[in-house]
């Protein structure tokens, strides 16, 4: 049986990171709807020619974080909207013959991936819904080669046998179209290798002659094989674990990442980015370990190769508990990390530069920072960039390590800006918050929820003004701009409500210290009028402020420990009210409130918490983290 704590200490002073948080997710709930009407069709499909281009990632990108609102307690009909968006979406992608079984017929796993993420998050905002069983398992079963028509992984070498894959299974570019092969390289990202006689830089392959070079060498070295990126795949598998617990999903992953855990601790833990189909590292680029299509040569590097090592690692923990999984990501960090140094980012072509706007702004006229190398080629590391908080945080997150928090104050003491400071900017991961959140829980940043929320208020603001401005809808526009005016963020609120950073955009699940079940309602979230802000994370204490701003109603919720709960609660300490509140009607004023701290036992990884109106409590919960098997609609 569930453990019930009540609330009993009135709201004499509503906080006001509560008031703009309801606030907030009120109005992100709504603004889906001019989204909806400027870019879709009355059936729900996009506004977008079939004929015109696009990756199929592209066309999901929009709705990727609404099913997460709804989990924190947004509007009910989101839900249905993102089941509507999911579904017309693939339904376009299926005639447009870049979908087939409701899944991508072949793609590379880092575009995959970014779209997969959606699919995680609505199976985690609807578990119940039984389609989403059945596509998690046929999608899932891609991979375990229980369709014929998909024989993507060798379980021989452990290898996916392509760096594109699919529905359709591994893709093999023909040997017929390598005569007719060419690659313009771009200036943003250079050239995928640095070997090839006569093309030094992006401006050789302006050459025709040189461009087919590339393009051949391009065929040559990635036709076939496996590839870093595929190990976003995991996700695929754990989100049909968490559904099913089917114990072959967990199979999978820890064989498939157990695999690349080896490979990455032969190569002093750089993680290869390229494996041939007999299992031998470089088999297709002549020995070297890097090369391979989306790894650290060409085109972003550590940026793409961590985010795997991150998500991969975190599936295998969640499944097993077992933290040495957590090395991969940590021990590549490091070694990316021991190579950074001060450097003046003006002199720095930096590939990725438009990631950085949060440090770029918050450095103001200073100019030298910490930057390290992204990418790796035959004559050494290069593209200095700043490292990513995202990858600090969320190890840190799953961890709660000293080694991993230390690291953090290694990186922030040697960054040149104040990391308390909110820059209000969404970005393609609506992420990059991470550092002013951070130094929140360090106790340093106090204004950080407040000011969190209006900046992320203010993205909202702008980009319904760039949905209401827009005049190129019915044009052949870019296939980003559905993502690029997506009105909903949920970092902020995920840092606030959760305890989370927002989830690695490529293929990460959510890893949360808390979640909600409004236990009126029979739905997740928070319920109506009820603000939460989790104020502290350690690793065995979560202390939590829940606030009901409605005077007249009552509340009530679930409480659960984790996403999945995958944590359990011990004991809870909280306030009661021990002064006479509210007092007498012939009293000109209410007694002064006092109260008392008073401890339950909760035992478990759900405690219901009933909230009177206008009432507040601050739980201080012993919490004992990744210690049950996790699993999808735990809290129903």
């Amino acid at each position: 049986m569930t453990p019930i704590i009540a609330a009993t200490v009135p709201v004499t002073r509503p906080p006001s990171w509560a008031a703009q948080q309801r606030l907030l997710m009120s109005t992100m709930s709504d603004a889906v709807y001019p989204f909806l009407d400027r870019y879709t069709h009355d059936d729900g499909e996009l506004i977008y020619d079939d004929r015109w281009g696009g990756g199929a990632d592209d066309f999901y990108e929009g709705y990727t974080n609404w099913p997460l609102l709804y989990l924190l307690g947004g509007g009910d009909d989101l839900v249905d909207l993102s089941h509507r968006g999911w579904e017309t979406v693939t339904r376009q992608l299926t005639r447009r013959g870049q979908a087939h079984k409701e899944y991508a017929r072949v793609m590379d796993t880092f575009h995959q991936s970014e779209s997969d993420v959606f699919f995680y998050h609505l199976c985690l905002a609807d578990p119940s819904a039984g389609q989403l069983h059945m596509r998690a398992r046929r999608f899932a079963g891609f991979f375990l080669n229980e369709d014929p028509e998909a024989q993507n992984y060798d379980p021989e070498h452990k290898i996916l046998l392509s760096a594109r894959l699919g529905s359709g299974g591994p893709h093999y570019t023909p040997d017929e179209a390598r005569e007719t092969s060419s690659h313009r390289a771009s200036e943003t990202y250079g050239l995928p290798f640095y070997d090839l006689p006569g093309i030094d830089s992006y401006e050789d392959t302006l050459d025709p002659a040189k461009a087919r070079s590339m393009g051949q060498a391009m065929h040559d070295r990635w036709q076939k094989g496996e590839v870093v990126g595929n190990l976003s795949a995991t996700s695929l598998v754990t989100n049909a674990f968490l559904l099913t617990g089917d114990e072959k999903y967990r199979d999978w992953v820890l064989e498939y990442t157990d695999a690349w855990m080896d490979r990455a601790r032969e190569n002093d833990w750089l993680m290869p980015d390229n494996v041939g189909h007999s299992g031998t590292v470089g088999e297709y680029l002549d020995g070297k370990w890097y090369g391979g299509l989306y790894g650290w040569t060409y085109p972003h590097g550590w940026y793409n190769i961590q985010m795997t090592a991150i998500t991969a690692a975190a599936n295998a923990y969640l499944l097993t508990r077992d933290d040495r999984y957590l090395e991969l990501p940590r021990r590549q960090m490091d070694r990316i990390l021991d190579l950074g140094e001060q450097r003046d980012v003006r002199k720095n072509h930096m590939s990725l530069w438009h990631h950085w706007i949060g440090q770029m702004t918050a450095m103001g006229e200073r100019h030298e920072t910490l930057l390290v190398p992204y990418r790796y080629g035959d004559a050494g590391w290069f593209d200095w960039q700043p490292p990513s908080p995202i990858f600090l945080s969320a190890l840190w997150n799953l961890s709660m390590a000293d080694e991993d928090w230390e690291r953090i104050e290694r990186v922030r003491q040697a960054e040149a800006y104040d990391w308390n400071e909110v820059v209000a900017f969404h970005n393609k991961e609506d992420g990059g918050h991470d550092q002013p959140w951070l130094r929140y829980l360090a106790g340093d940043n106090p204004d950080h929820p407040e000011r969190i929320l209006q900046a992320s208020y203010q993205q909202v603001v702008q980009r319904l003004a760039v949905i209401r401005e827009d005049t190129e809808v019915g044009t052949q526009h870019g296939e980003h701009r559905w993502q690029e005016t997506n009105p909903v963020t949920t970092e902020g609120l995920l840092q606030l409500v959760c305890g989370a950073p927002q989830p690695i955009y490529n293929g990460g699940l959510l890893f949360a210290r808390v979640s909600y079940f409004d236990a009126q309602r029979g739905r997740p979230g928070l319920p109506p009028d009820v603000a939460a802000l989790v104020e502290k994370v350690e690793a065995r204490r979560t202390l939590l402020h829940l606030v009901n701003l409605n005077p007249i109603e009552g509340r009530e919720l679930v409480l659960q420990a984790g996403a999945y709960g995958e944590h359990t609660f011990g004991t809870a300490q909280y306030s009661v009210l021990t002064s006479d509140f509210p007092g007498t009607s012939v009293d000109y004023a209410a007694p002064p409130v006092t109260h008392q701290t008073r401890t339950a036992a909760v035992e478990g990884p759900r405690v219901r918490v009933e909230l009177p109106p206008a009432t507040e409590i601050t739980l201080d919960l012993a919490t004992e983290r990744f210690t049950n098997e996790p699993a999808y609609g735990a809290t129903r």
